[in-house]
């Protein structure tokens, strides 16, 4: 594959979009999981779309906390490398008011 737009990123060619009479492009199997796109037009008149995905408000928090992510993320990593271990149900503890609601 030959590189699409020289620089620091590196873009491949992926297909050849045409666009309808209403001059709109349709993105299909590339827009999988995105809830929109960032367009951002270059002086050569080269268009770059960065995929976006939007979180739920509540768990915006995280994103916004990076010792929170880092720990999320960690946690994740390990339970992937099978670092977990299983300490039981919880279930007991399902209606047990929260510290912050004391």
């Amino acid at each position: 594959m030959r590189t699409a737009v020289p620089g620091k990123t590196r873009f491949t060619d992926y297909t050849r979009l045409r666009p309808d009479a209403k001059g709109r492009i349709t993105l299909g199997k590339v827009a999988e999981g995105v809830s929109s796109y960032q367009a951002s037009i270059d002086p050569e008149g080269r268009i770059l779309l960065e995929p976006f995905a939007e979180i739920p408000a509540r768990e915006r928090w995280l994103h916004k906390t990076p010792v929170a992510l880092k720990l999320v993320l960690q946690g994740l990593k390990e339970s992937a490398e099978g670092k977990g271990r299983f300490l039981g149900s919880f279930a007991k503890h399902a209606n047990d008011a929260l510290d912050d609601e004391r």
